[in-house]
C-alpha cells in the first residue's frame, strides 16, 4: 500500500513536471519563430529613416531576447526538477527506461532551442554590423559628394576672381595707354603752339608767307582732328573689349 502511495506521488509529480516543461517547450517554440524572424529582418516594421534602420525593432528585438532567456531559464530549471524526480538513487522512482527516454527527449529539446536562440542573436550582431558599416559607407560617399561640390564651387569661383583681376589689369593697361597718348598729344599741342608762333613772327614780318603758314595750319588742324579721331576710335574699342 506504501509503495502504491510513493508510486502514486511520483507519477503525479513527474506528470506536473512534465506538463510544465510541455507548455514552456510551447512557449518558446512560438517566442523563437517570431524572434527569428526578427533576427534576420523579415518583419513587417519598417524603418523611419536611413540613417537609423534598426531603431524601431531593436527595442522589440532585446525585449523578445529577454523573454526568450527568462523562458529558457524556467525549462531548464524543470528539466532539472526532472532529473532529480528520475534519478536511480530517488526514493521514488521506479525503474522505466520510457521515462528516461522522455527525460533525455526534454533535454534535447532545451539544447536545440539554446542553440536556435544564441543563432538568432548571432545573426541580429551581423545584421547590425552590415548595417552600420553600410551607414558608414553611406555617410562617406555623401561626405565626399558634398566636399566634392563645394570643391567645384570654390574652383568656379576662383576662376571667375582670376577673370575679373585679368580684365581690371586689362583695363588699368588700356587706362594707361590712353593717359600716355593724351601727354604725347599734350606734348605735340605745345609743340605746335610754339611752331605757330615762331610762324606768325615770321608772317608778321614776311606778308607773303603769311598765306602759305595759314594753308600749313589748316593742314595740320584737319591733320590733327583725324588723328585726334583716330585716338579716340582706338581708345573706346579697347575698353569696349576690356568690359565685355
Amino acid at each position: 500500500m506504501m509503495q502504491q502511495d510513493i508510486s502514486s506521488g511520483y507519477s503525479k509529480g513527474w506528470e506536473d513536471l512534465r506538463k510544465q516543461a510541455r507548455k514552456l517547450e510551447n512557449e518558446i517554440d512560438l517566442k523563437l519563430v517570431s524572434f527569428s524572424k526578427l533576427g534576420t529582418g523579415h518583419t513587417g516594421i519598417k524603418p523611419d529613416s536611413d540613417t537609423e534602420p534598426l531603431l524601431s525593432t531593436e527595442h522589440v528585438f532585446e525585449t523578445m531576447a529577454l523573454d526568450v532567456e527568462q523562458l529558457l531559464t524556467q525549462l531548464t530549471a524543470v528539466n532539472e526538477r526532472l532529473a532529480e524526480v528520475s534519478a536511480p538513487d530517488s526514493p521514488s522512482a521506479p525503474s522505466n527506461a520510457a521515462l528516461i527516454h522522455t527525460l533525455q527527449r526534454h533535454k534535447e529539446i532545451l539544447q536545440d532551442y539554446k542553440q536556435e536562440f544564441s543563432k538568432t542573436k548571432a545573426n541580429w550582431r551581423a545584421r547590425r554590423e552590415r548595417e552600420d558599416l553600410l551607414r558608414s559607407v553611406r555617410k562617406d560617399i555623401d561626405t565626399y559628394k558634398s566636399s566634392s561640390g563645394l570643391n567645384r564651387r570654390m574652383d568656379m569661383y576662383l576662376k571667375e576672381n582670376e577673370h575679373i583681376r585679368s580684365s581690371d589689369r586689362l583695363v588699368d593697361e588700356q587706362i594707361s595707354i590712353a593717359v600716355d597718348t593724351r601727354e604725347n598729344l599734350m606734348s605735340q599741342r605745345l609743340n605746335f603752339k610754339r611752331i605757330q608762333t615762331r610762324m606768325h613772327d615770321l608772317s608778321s614780318r614776311f606778308p607773303a608767307v603769311n598765306s602759305l603758314i595759314q594753308r600749313i595750319n589748316l593742314r595740320k588742324r584737319r591733320d590733327s582732328l583725324i588723328l585726334g579721331s583716330i585716338v579716340g576710335v582706338c581708345t573706346f574699342l579697347m575698353l569696349l573689349y576690356a568690359f565685355h
